[in-house]
């Protein structure tokens, strides 16, 4: 393989498999080159802080701003959970106030976390006991017009999400009704039902496995991992000239979207996830957990970055195909081929992307499985920089 096509393939397998030879695309050079060392200590690349101002509505320096706080947060909060105890009623990011906020359901834990320098909300409810609600929601056959659930620490409860235009619909209703018997409850309408995002194959996309194109997620060593949906163990992957990668080595879709796709044939990993010449690259750094509410970015082969808020974690979807679980929801957009591509907040990786409603143009919601998780069923460790 000569060294640009090398160059390109090790870069698209940090990112997602997308439309590189397509018109309009830029071709691998510069745009496509890991920022320089001398950049690698920037809070966020030029790219990121772009994506965050178009689609959040920032300035640079709120941009700058609020990753910083976020990065704070996000460190912040395993030891404020750990000081909160078995009160711990959740936890998440306030835009606004620029801090972490923990639920607790008692004055003496509300002390201890506020020690550490996080906000506090006293609540009813602990976050292990809207967890078994959740739990027990999962054992239930959601009917179509589900279309997720999850536990939200802000109103300390668990939300159902449901699809406006069946709202009304009996077997709608009878989960609910049987949800509401479970614990503390609340509905939520969302505009359509999730789908998964992979597409048939288009010319001079880089990830195909049979007719299907989907988005590379993260670099780990010896592969890349992405979403389950687009191929089954023991498929080949073949990449955007059309040369084999590799092989899935690990598929789970429904029950888990997650994959892992071996790397060879001359191909290599970095930890890069690429801008697509929209936005500049952004380096791996890690796989520090975001909290709800702060802000993440999605990278993928048909959109490109789009950048969105974290809605909810462990969010139960409930696709034609099957329930996924273990999800985060988002209000970053996606259209068909990005799945499997890379969610990042900062420079820390957060998951593939899955699936949602809504696309680029409309605006939509997408649910991504995390990354931590698919490291540890595979025993993968992430390539970072």
């Amino acid at each position: 393989m000569r060294r640009t096509t090398a160059l390109r393939t090790a870069l698209s397998v940090v990112l997602l498999a997308g439309a590189w030879a397509g018109a309009g695309f830029p071709s691998a050079s510069a745009a496509d080159t890991p920022a320089a060392p001398s950049r690698a200590a920037a809070p966020a690349s030029d790219g990121l802080l772009t994506a965050m101002q178009r689609d959040l509505g920032l300035t640079e320096g709120q941009a700058r701003a609020r990753l910083s706080a976020e990065k704070t947060a996000t460190a912040l909060q395993p030891k404020a959970r750990h000081a909160a105890g078995a009160s711990y009623g959740g936890s998440w990011f306030d835009p606004a106030t620029g801090d972490l906020t923990v639920a607790v359901t008692n004055d003496k834990q509300a002390a201890a976390v506020r020690a550490t320098g996080a906000a506090v909300r006293l609540v009813t409810h602990t976050e292990q006991r809207l967890d078994s609600v959740k739990a027990k929601l999962d054992k239930l056959d959601a009917p179509a017009g589900v279309s997720s659930w999850h536990v939200d620490p802000r109103v300390n409860k668990v939300v159902i999400g449901v699809v406006a235009s069946k709202q009304s619909d009996n077997d709608v209703q009878k989960f609910i009704e049987r949800a509401e018997k479970t614990g503390p409850v609340t509905v939520e309408h969302t505009a359509e039902a999730p789908r998964t995002f992979s597409a048939g194959t288009v010319g001079g996309d880089p990830y195909y496995t049979g007719n299907v194109r989907c988005s590379i997620g993260f670099s780990v060593y010896g592969g890349f991992v992405t979403a389950g949906h687009c191929g089954q163990a023991g498929a080949g992957v073949s990449g955007w000239d059309g040369s084999a990668i590799g092989n899935f080595q690990g598929s789970s879709f429904p029950g888990d979207d997650y994959a892992w796709v071996s790397v060879g044939n001359g191909w290599w990993t970095v930890p890069v996830v690429l801008g697509w010449g929209t936005v500049s690259d952004q380096l791996v750094r890690g796989s520090n957990v975001a909290p709800i509410g702060a802000s993440i970015c999605r990278s993928g082969s048909t959109s490109h970055w789009h950048c969105g808020n974290v809605l909810a974690t462990n969010d139960t979807v409930n696709y034609s195909q099957g329930a996924v679980y273990e999800m985060t929801k988002t209000s970053v957009c996606a259209e068909p081929g990005d799945s499997g591509g890379s969610f990042i907040s900062g420079d820390q990786a957060q998951g593939v992307t899955s699936g949602g409603w809504g696309d680029c143009a409309s605006g939509g919601e997408t649910w991504h499985q995390p990354i931590n998780e698919i490291l540890n069923r595979y025993g993968l460790t992430l390539h970072t920089a």
